[in-house]
Order: structure tokens, then sequence, then C-alpha cells
């Protein structure tokens, strides 16, 4: 397909391969890379990426999964409003089965529950308009990526006066997400794959901070086979020629300063919570969206009681080490055995952009291969 093809051409993956083994050979270290976002992990899957990159350079798959980075406590929470009566719960599809303590929005919706899927906030408008004795309450989640159509949502809410719309708001962001990693004295990080979709909106000036106080290289990247394979020659080059600085290989999609209208639509309508919390990252300061008082209305936190509970994940699962970038899915006790795709124990496992669906999908006779030779030679006790 054109625009589509010239991103996929073996000749030219073939000679970035290529100049990418020249340079790993002038490092005499083993290289982590960290990709940021779940849709580069699934691409690096897909297109087998990772087989393809000289030994001693190592993807590390990041936090950048908005579903698998959302607390049982928070999942909690929806299922609590969901089960009002009186409420409609609005959702993207990739939320409804990731696991809360003790039950997931798709059980909720078979045990009666009204939720409903949709693609975009603005469905959630529209059903409330349909339905005005009812209370529509849309889970609004994602990084800021999705934050400004959530945004443009609560202003024609407000334009409109449509009074029985609420947003359950759990948008994360990903700066306060990357310092947090790069604060962690057990991740030893060489560069970053930056995330395309976010830097659409948010450009590339706020990750300057990266190269300028963690002198680290990161090359915010497209999607396609060809785009993941220059941004990893770029921070190669970047790393040989001993510099650390921000570059854009998505530059087709991506400015240095970003959408200005959608950074002043979440400004306005949002602001940074004080923490939040974050599945195996723990409480980052400043790193979620809550609604401003302005727009208190459609706040459902503000409108309804919620438990607000703090709930630990599956003792087996090892999700929070696997979105840190410390451990590798299949290095999981119960990756591919208890947990899989159909009956998901971690959210890795269940969201479409998660490590785990992406080397269960993509890559699960060999990481079970692997995983059965450590097994033994380690034995695991249950």
């Amino acid at each position: 397909m054109k625009y589509v093809d010239e991103f996929r051409n073996p000749e030219k993956a073939q000679a970035l391969t290529k100049e990418i083994a020249k340079l790993s050979q002038q490092i005499d270290k083993h290289l982590k890379i960290m990709e940021v976002c779940g849709g580069h992990t699934h691409s690096i899957f897909k297109y087998g990426i990772e087989e393809i990159l000289p030994k001693n350079i190592e993807l590390i798959h990041g936090p950048g999964c908005p579903v698998c980075v959302m607390p049982k406590g928070r999942i909690d929470d929806a299922i609590a409003l969901c089960q009002n009566p009186n409420v409609i719960f609005t959702t993207f599809g990739d939320a409804m089965r990731v696991p809360g303590s003790k039950t997931s929005l798709l059980q909720a919706k078979a045990q009666g529950a009204d939720i409903r899927m949709v693609y975009s906030p603005l469905d959630s408008l529209k059903i409330a308009k349909e339905n005005p004795n009812k209370e529509i309450v849309f889970f609004g989640l994602g990084f800021e990526t999705t934050a400004p159509s959530t945004a443009f949502t609560i202003l024609q809410a407000a334009a409109e006066n449509i009074t029985n719309f609420s947003l359950f708001a759990n948008h994360v962001l990903v700066i306060p997400a990357l310092q947090a990693l790069l604060e962690n004295p057990d991740l030893q990080l060489d560069g970053f794959v930056g995330p395309g979709h976010v830097s659409m909106v948010i450009g590339t000036e706020p990750y300057e901070f990266i190269a300028q106080k963690y002198h680290k290289p990161i090359v915010v990247s497209g999607f396609e086979p060809l785009d993941i394979f220059q941004s990893i020659w770029m921070l190669l080059k970047q790393i040989v020629e001993n510099r650390c600085e921000v570059e854009n290989q998505y530059n087709r999609l991506v400015e240095k300063s970003g959408n200005q209208n959608a950074i002043q639509a979440m400004n306005q309508v949002f602001t940074p919570r004080e923490k939040f919390a974050w599945r195996g990252l723990g409480e980052i300061p400043n790193s979620g969206f809550q609604i401003r008082k302005e727009y208190a209305q459609f706040d459902a936190e503000a409108k309804f009681h919620l438990p607000n509970l703090t709930v630990p994940d599956h003792k087996a699962c090892q999700c929070g080490e696997i979105l840190k970038g410390v451990v590798k899915p299949w290095e999981c006790k119960v990756f591919g055995t208890a947990c899989t795709p159909e009956n998901p124990i971690g959210a890795c496992m269940v969201s479409s952009e998660g490590a785990c669906a992406a080397y269960y999908k993509y890559g699960r006779l060999s990481t079970m291969a692997k995983k059965a030779t450590k097994q033994t030679k380690e034995p695991i006790s249950l």
C-alpha cells in the first residue's frame, strides 16, 4: 500500500541492519535500549526486529501501555461506578478485560452492569444526550495521546451544558514516568526509543532533560520497521560519537513544539495530580491528570463515592518488574501457562499494547523454549 510499503522495504531494512552492525562493533559494551511505547514493542516482535539486531543490543520494553500501568485499585473504582444502577459506564475496549482485585469490567458487564464500548469520548457525550435520566461516566485513560480528545469532550459538554456526563480521569503523563525510570538504580539504560504518538501531542522539547540531566540519547520514532531500525541506528551513532541529544526520526508527523491546540485544551481542563500510583512503578509525583475545579461538575470522583483502595498485584505476576524493564515477560513464572491472553493474571498480558501479549502473540515458541531451558537449569519452587 502506498505510504506503508515504503517503510517496510526489505532492501532498505538490510542496509540499515548492516550499518547498525558496523556501529555496534565500535561499542565495547552490552547496550540496553528502552522502547517506551507498547506500539513499538508490538512492531518489534511482529517484524522480528529484535532477532535481527546484533547480540550486544538488548531492547527493554518500557511502561508505555496505559492499560498495563493502571493499578488494580483504579480498576476496582471503575467497577464500583458501573455497578451503580443509575450509571451507564463507557470505555475503550482494551480496558474491558483488565483484571481488578475480584473481577473485570467484562465480567461486570456479563453480570448486568450497563457498560458500553466506545471509540471516542464524544460517543459517550452522544449517549448522555440520548439518556438524560442516566449518569454517563467515561473511563478516561491513556497518555497524552488520548487526553486531548477527552479534554475537548469536557469542553463540549460544558458548552452544551450536558450535566449527566462525567469523566473518571486516569490519564497519565510520560515525562514523570521516564524520570522515575531514570532515577531507578536497578535499571541501567543506554538510550531511549521515544514514543511517537505521545510526541505528536507534546513535541520533542519535553525530552531535553533526558539528554541534559541524565546524559542519555533519545530518538522519537515512528512505528514501521524502517522507522525503528533507523531510530536504533541514530541512537548507536550518538553513542559512538559520544553525543547525548534528542533527535526526531518521526519528523513526518512530530514537530518540536507539538500540537499547541491539543496542549492548550489539556491545560485548560486538566491539572497534574499531586501523585498517581502506577502498576509496577509505584506512586509518581505529578504523573496523572485530574479535572480542574472549574470543571468539577464533570468529575466522576467528585460526583460519586469510590472505594479508592490500594490493591496489591497477584503474587505470582511480575507485571511490575516487566513494566520497569527489569525482567523479560518469558522470565515470569506464570507467562504462557497460568497467564495467557484468554486468562490474564496481569495487565501486561491483557492489553493489545502489553509486552507480555506481544511476546505471547509473536514470539511465544522461541520465548517458551528459553523459559523451558531456564527452568531446567534453575527449578522453580511454587
